[in-house]
């Protein structure tokens, strides 16, 4: 179907206003003007009980995070959440208003984990983060008031691909997870073109030249591509992984990517929903409170969650 009509508006402004691709700017003008867009979008109107900014300890460093409690009486679900923006760019301000949103609307305590970011520390740094941030909210759990036997995974984009990542490796390793919710993930890192990469190349905000550009900062070393840390899809046994919803676009570079992984994980008998926003874009999730395909995308995963994350 075509655009959504409030998609084609917002492209229509950022083309008016000069926008480049990310790919055409430094590092530190990309997380700028990222941090930027989404901080002119409206606040979330959400209500919780507490945020609050921490340091837990990591592999060889201490890595921020921050939690969010919902209103109520305790112990909650915990989810662990991971933000996008190609490995590169992004942080808890970026993501702090998806964050309230499915805090209030799940009733889950989220840990949003502030993994270190590439050039800087390319891979497996991010991995290694998420991974250690979870397994400290499962050894923590009653401190955060939150129940270690009702834990999920989340993330959007590249913090869908650090979800994935995190789920399989709590097969083999633990904790137990409840969920994965895989919103528009990047599941393949090495370069194999489907027809959304074409199709989807350019003028649809996340460009075929921005993931080679991410790619190329987070995954230096082509051998490290095509493993399933980097490369979930590449993991050839999917069976025992957390029931997942998976949220994509139908204008989106990263759609056929994320739908194959979720045929992937189906046939290994994992409980997999898709959902498939026809006319909207990559990042649409974040931009809820100005695209009501947004909006309809966060109700449906605090549904989803609820659900999976019950007693």
């Amino acid at each position: 179907m075509p655009l959504h009509p409030q998609v084609e508006g917002l492209l229509q402004q950022m083309a008016a206003a000069g926008a480049k691709g990310f790919s055409e700017m430094t590092v530190d003008e990309c997380r700028q003007t990222f941090a930027g867009m989404l901080a002119g979008l409206p606040p979330s109107g959400a209500a919780i009980a507490s945020v609050i900014d921490r340091k837990i300890p990591g592999p060889g460093i201490d890595i921020p995070v921050r939690l969010y409690t919902p209103e109520g009486n305790g112990p909650f679900p915990i989810l662990m959440f991971f933000h996008g923006g190609g490995f590169v760019i992004g942080d808890l301000e970026t993501h702090d208003a998806v964050c309230r949103e499915l805090c209030a609307g799940s009733q889950a305590v989220v840990v949003a984990v502030d993994y270190r970011l590439a050039p800087e520390h390319p891979f497996p740094a991010a991995p290694d983060d998420c991974m250690a941030a979870t397994r400290w909210a499962a050894a923590n759990a009653a401190e955060i008031n939150g129940d270690a036997q009702r834990m999920a995974v989340s993330g959007d984009s590249a913090g869908g691909n650090l979800a994935a990542v995190v789920a399989q490796q709590s097969v083999q390793e633990g904790p137990m997870l409840c969920a994965q919710l895989l919103i528009y993930p990047a599941t393949c890192a090495d370069g194999t073109e489907t027809p959304s990469m074409v199709e989807n190349a350019s003028g649809y905000l996340l460009e075929r030249s921005d993931m080679d550009w991410f790619l190329g900062h987070y995954l230096p070393n082509e051998s490290d591509r095509s493993i399933p840390r980097s490369s979930p899809i590449h993991n050839t046994n999917l069976a025992g992984l957390a029931p997942a919803l998976v949220i994509t676009a139908e204008y989106d570079p990263l759609r056929d990517e994320g739908e194959a992984y979720a045929r992937a994980m189906q046939a290994a008998g994992v409980d997999v929903e898709i959902s498939r926003y026809d006319g909207a874009i990559h990042a649409f999730y974040s931009f809820f409170p100005i695209l009501e395909q947004g909006r309809a995308a966060i109700d449906e995963s605090n549904r989803w969650l609820t659900q999976h994350l019950a007693p």
